[in-house]
C-alpha cells in the first residue's frame, strides 16, 4: 500500500512538470518569416506579369512595323520624276492611320467600332480592284486595327525623309521611309524610365516606340 502511494505522488509530480514544445514566440516568428516570404513572391509575380505586358506590347508593335514595310515594298511602282521605286502619295496622309478619318457613335474601343467590319469610307481591296490610292488607305486601316487589337493606346505613323521635295512625290527614290508604332510609357513604384527622344518629338507624354527605317 505504501509502494503504491509512493508512485502515485510520483505520477502526480511528474504530471505537474512543465510542458516542452512550440511555444507563441516560436509561432509568431514563423508567422512572421511566411508573411515576408509570400510578400516577396507576390512582388515577383507583379514584377513578371508587368514585364511581359511591355514585352508583348514591343513584340506586337515590331510585328505591326514589320508588316507595313513588307507592305510599302508590295505596293513599289516606278518613279515618274525620278530613277528608282516610290509608293503612293497616300501612305503619308497621316489621317488614314490610327482611324483619323472615321468616326464611331459609341464608346466602344477603336478595334469594336471599326474593325469588326470594314467601314464604309474604307475601300475593300480585299473583295475588289482598288487604285494605288485606296490600297494605301486600306493598307493604313489594317494595320492599324492588327496595332488596336493588342494595343488599344498604340498609334501608327509614316513619315519620309525626303531628298528632293521638288518633285511629285512625296517621299523621292532613295529617301528614306520611318515607320514608328508607339505607345505610352508606364512605370513601376515611380520609378520613370529614360524617354527615347525618336518616340516623343512633339508629344505631350512620353511615350516608348519602335522604328522600322526603310529604303525602297
Amino acid at each position: 500500500m505504501k509502494i503504491y502511494n509512493r508512485m502515485h505522488i510520483v505520477n502526480f509530480k511528474l504530471s505537474l512538470s512543465p510542458q516542452k514544445g512550440v511555444g507563441m514566440i516560436e509561432v509568431l516568428i514563423t508567422l512572421i518569416i511566411l508573411a515576408v516570404g509570400l510578400l516577396g513572391v507576390a512582388s515577383l509575380q507583379f514584377v513578371g506579369s508587368f514585364s511581359n505586358k511591355e514585352a508583348l506590347a514591343r513584340t506586337q508593335a515590331v510585328m505591326v512595323a514589320q508588316q507595313m514595310s513588307e507592305r510599302l515594298r508590295v505596293s513599289t511602282v516606278a518613279s515618274v520624276g525620278t530613277d528608282g521605286f516610290v509608293v503612293n502619295n497616300q501612305y503619308f496622309d497621316s489621317d488614314i492611320y490610327n482611324f483619323a478619318n472615321l468616326s464611331c457613335a459609341s464608346s466602344a474601343t477603336n478595334y469594336d467600332c471599326y474593325c469588326l467590319a470594314i467601314p464604309a469610307d474604307i475601300p475593300d481591296c480585299q473583295s475588289g480592284e482598288c487604285t494605288p490610292s485606296e490600297v494605301a488607305t486600306f493598307d493604313a486601316y489594317q494595320m492599324s486595327c492588327a496595332l488596336a487589337r493588342e494595343n488599344p493606346n498604340a498609334s501608327l505613323s509614316l513619315t519620309c525623309d525626303d531628298t528632293i521635295t521638288t518633285d511629285a512625290d512625296a517621299c523621292t527614290a532613295g529617301s528614306m521611309h520611318t515607320i514608328m508604332v508607339s505607345w505610352p510609357m508606364k512605370s513601376w513604384r515611380d520609378q520613370a524610365k529614360k524617354p527615347n527622344p525618336n518616340c516623343n518629338s512633339g508629344e505631350k507624354a512620353e511615350n516608348d516606340c519602335v522604328v522600322v527605317e526603310v529604303t525602297l
